[in-house]
């Protein structure tokens, strides 16, 4: 008798998105921040709560769900992209006033052991604040 081997299953192909003019695509603020802290959110599962150096002076907090990715020891001092001018808004009890920029192979909506996340990092170091465009 031979052994069968498990079907395995290949993530969802993402859809792509409609299109958008430059001058929207222009409005977005994308920066580059650091990592200082990170913590579980203490109220979902799948969220951490990350405190940034976006350069500003003023310290910044963000929630990303990215926790089964990640532990807080790999993230700390990490520089990271953000969207930088995105509306604050509260998640689970936390307000968060960004959001950190990831690329996945597949949809949210297909999570499982075969999705990958990666957040997107600077290739070489450059100082909090910096313009990406």
């Amino acid at each position: 008798m031979s052994e069968q081997t498990p079907p395995t299953t290949t993530p969802a192909k993402p859809e792509p998105k409609p299109a958008i003019t430059f001058e929207d695509f222009a409005k977005v603020d994308l920066r580059v921040a650091r990592i200082v802290s990170a913590e579980p959110h203490p109220n979902a599962d799948k969220l951490f709560k990350l405190q940034l150096d976006d350069g500003s002076g003023t310290p910044r907090q963000i929630c990303a769900g990215i926790r089964q990715n990640y532990t807080a020891e790999e993230l700390v001092g990490k520089s990271i992209i953000i969207v930088a001018n995105l509306a604050p808004r509260m998640l689970r009890g936390e307000e968060s006033r960004g959001m950190l920029l990831a690329a996945s192979n597949a949809p949210k909506e297909s999570a499982g052991a075969d999705r990958r996340v990666v957040v997107l990092t600077t290739l070489s170091e450059i100082e909090p604040g910096s313009i990406v465009s």
